[in-house]
């Protein structure tokens, strides 16, 4: 069995094929893995052009500034990404569920690698994380606040206890005065349980508040929790009753709420929230385990679940290994490793070819850009900053990108001219110059010609021009031809062709004197065609009717060897 990647997808073939019964010249059978489809879909265009700018961006990051001052830019960066994605999310329908899963993944990767979160801080970004990506319960509330008695609707209680599950205590409170205010004789209880809410503690990593003190007055909250349940203070209210349980972080009371929850990950952050509000980050892979050992079952059941546990366990490279597998493109890996890179967290090993996996992640999802008609300008900047074999990439995708029209040739020769790739540009300008000529637009061929310094094929080209003017009596492109400048030296024929057209013009001008000197010089230059050379002779007859001309003054300044040339050619 053998692979080969192509451009965008992957091509897997059978070395050897054999079967029972069949001879052993059997067919050898080609199977097409996989394609980046995602390249062509035009949803996608905002997602990869925006990103283009922040790459772009995030290469300028000075080597030379202090990695604690940077920290706060790959911050910034990486919310950028984020509000990139987010934003192609409000457009796009039926990439939503993808693009949710993939900001979900960059969102837990940014809190837990790139801002790296301490104790403390870590379950404040769990808990936006959480909220962020479970908004069910602000479509439940709405529809609880529209109905005309709210706190009588089905989901208000789902409401209620969704808003402590994510710590969103201040949101509880106020759903819990309208059930307050529907039962005026238990108001002392709701009044007691919007105490234990608003007293909940919530660590403020810019307070000078340490990590100890607050684990103090977390847990003189806990056991006055546990005071008011243990003398069943909420035991007429079982919806009060089971809030209390929940703030006691009572496994039995959280497993109930599985449902509200949806998720193991939504339900090991809540854990933390009630059990180990100073939970460090390198235990967050404990609690995982724990959470997965009491429940009895496999965390890990879906692809996703699998990247979001190695993002626990700290394992980046996990992590980018399953995301190329599971997602459709290379974008996501290759941004994110580059930012990763960047933030010095990536252990550098090369793979097989020599290269890290940095740039090899970059190149291939560069190449996969390549295969679009217009994306493929975006990949010139990636391969640019792939130091190792961005320039070679570069120059064999360069190559492969169809050349519909000029304007297209042009953006893509200053591409190559930019970054001195001189045989590419040879390359494009002769096929451009081709083309052209086979179209019988000998000015364009010209121009193409001269900018690929071919002098072969302007040669060609510069006496296709002359056999016209034979055939026609006049020039085509005169602009062209009128501005050769210094590249008429490309080729004797092209200067022969730019110095006949000047003769032209000062004929047509009436400065015989210079226009004889003129024909003077090519005809002891030896650079005309011999079929041109009657044309000449013709051209210098009109010239001798003029006393100017043949007087010796007019002659005066051109050599013996000329007028001998002339007289021969008038002689013949």
């Amino acid at each position: 069995m053998g692979f080969a990647w192509g451009p965008g997808d992957i091509l897997v073939y059978e070395t050897l094929y054999k079967a029972k019964g069949a001879s052993s010249s059997g067919s050898s059978l080609i199977h097409e893995v996989r394609k980046d489809e995602d390249i062509y879909s035009p949803i996608l265009r905002k997602l990869f052009n925006e990103s283009h700018h922040i790459f772009v961006g995030l290469q300028t990051v000075g080597e030379d500034v202090p990695s604690k001052n940077k920290k706060p830019q790959f911050v910034s960066i990486s919310k950028n990404y984020r509000s990139v994605i987010r934003a192609c999310m409000e457009e796009l329908q039926q990439l939503v569920s993808i693009l949710l899963a993939i900001e979900l993944i960059w969102n837990l990767c940014e809190v837990l690698f790139i801002d790296a979160a301490p104790a403390g801080s870590l379950l404040l970004h769990l808990l936006d994380w959480v909220r962020l990506h479970k908004a069910d319960v602000d479509e439940k509330t709405r529809e609880v606040l529209q109905s005309e008695s709210p706190a009588e609707h089905h989901n208000y209680w789902d409401v209620v206890v969704s808003y402590v599950l994510q710590g969103r205590v201040e949101e509880a409170r106020q759903m819990l005065v309208k059930q307050a205010n529907l039962h005026p004789a238990a108001r002392g209880m709701f009044k007691l349980m919007d105490k234990l809410l608003s007293k909940m503690p919530f660590y403020n990593p810019r307070s000078t508040q340490t990590l100890t003190e607050f684990d103090v007055i977390w847990r003189h909250w806990h056991e006055e929790v546990d005071r008011c349940l243990q003398d069943n203070s909420f035991s007429s209210n079982q919806h009060l009753e089971f809030i209390c349980k929940i703030l006691l972080g009572d496994e039995d009371s959280l497993l109930e709420c599985k449902d509200l929850l949806g998720t193991w990950y939504h339900f090991l952050v809540t854990r933390l929230l009630f059990c180990h509000p100073t939970v460090k980050p390198t235990d967050l892979h404990y609690y995982a385990q724990v959470h997965n050992v009491q429940n009895d079952k496999t965390i890990v059941s879906e692809p996703l679940d699998s990247i979001l546990l190695a993002s626990f366990e700290f394992d980046i490279h996990q992590v980018i290994k399953d995301c190329s597998i599971v997602l459709n493109n290379w974008w996501f890996v290759a941004h994110l490793t580059d930012l990763l890179d960047h933030c010095k967290l990536l252990q550098s090993h090369n793979l097989h070819f020599g290269s890290n996996l940095r740039e090899f992640l970059l190149l291939e999802y560069a190449s996969g850009l390549f295969t679009h008609h217009s994306l493929w300008q975006l990949a010139v900047d990636y391969f640019d900053h792939c130091p190792e074999f961005g320039r070679v990439y570069l120059e064999l995708q360069i190559e492969r990108v169809p050349l519909e029209t000029e304007r297209k040739a042009l953006k893509v020769l200053r591409v190559c001219e930019e970054r001195q790739m001189s045989e590419q540009v040879r390359s494009i300008c002769k096929i451009m110059a081709t083309r052209a000529l086979r179209n019988n637009r000998l000015g364009s061929a010209l121009s193409w010609s001269i900018r690929a310094k071919d002098a072969a094929f302007a040669t060609l080209i510069s006496e296709r021009f002359l056999q016209d003017y034979s055939t026609r009596g006049t020039f085509s492109d005169l602009d062209l031809i009128d501005n050769l400048g210094p590249s008429m030296l490309l080729s004797n024929r092209l200067t022969f062709l730019g110095k006949y057209r000047e003769f032209h013009r000062l004929y047509g001008q009436k400065h015989f004197s210079k226009a004889a000197k003129l024909l003077l010089s090519l005809m002891t230059a030896k650079i005309a065609p011999q079929s041109f050379w009657m044309t000449l002779l013709t051209d210098a007859l009109p010239l001798l009717e003029q006393k100017e001309v043949i007087s010796p003054h007019a002659l005066s300044s051109c050599s013996k060897s000329a007028h001998q040339s002339l007289w021969d050619v008038l002689v013949v």
